[in-house]
């Protein structure tokens, strides 16, 4: 396996990252603006055939304690919906604290002038990748 797509999900916008498991790294692309969960899909397809992921990630939002919320049934019917639509194996990932490390991720960079929305989401996405990468390294060491 090596090219990896990873979501950042949210009813508004669904942050997105691409990744390499060969060297655990992930980059950042363009959010999908999204209507009540369900982006266009049409984006989501350009996007799969562009960089012909083996796999899918979604954000698993949980609480702190590690009970589920509303969000978290949506995040799972959206991986669902992907894992139907293009037949690709999709993995959940625990998504606590990403959104927040983000943010302070890119306020170093830059200031509050980074923290655009679609620039927090996907750089979530980015950090849920990274972290599936890490804990699927550990579980083979």
């Amino acid at each position: 396996m090596s090219q990896v797509l990873g979501f950042d999900f949210g009813t508004h916008s669904i942050g997105v990252a691409v990744g390499h498991s060969l060297n655990g790294t992930a980059s950042p692309l363009a959010a999908l603006k999204a209507k009540d969960g369900q982006p266009d899909w049409d984006k989501v397809a350009r996007l799969l055939a562009e960089w012909q992921p083996d796999l899918l990630v979604v954000g698993l939002p949980l609480n702190m304690d590690g009970t589920e919320q509303l969000l978290t049934d949506l995040a799972r019917k959206f991986a669902n919906r992907l894992h139907g639509r293009f037949g690709l194996p999709v993995e959940l990932q625990d998504e606590r604290l990403t959104t927040v490390a983000a943010r302070e991720e890119l306020f170093a960079r830059g200031g509050y002038r980074k923290l655009q929305k679609d620039r927090i989401d996907s750089a979530s996405a980015q950090l849920i990748l990274e972290d599936y990468f890490s804990r699927a390294s550990s579980k083979t060491s």
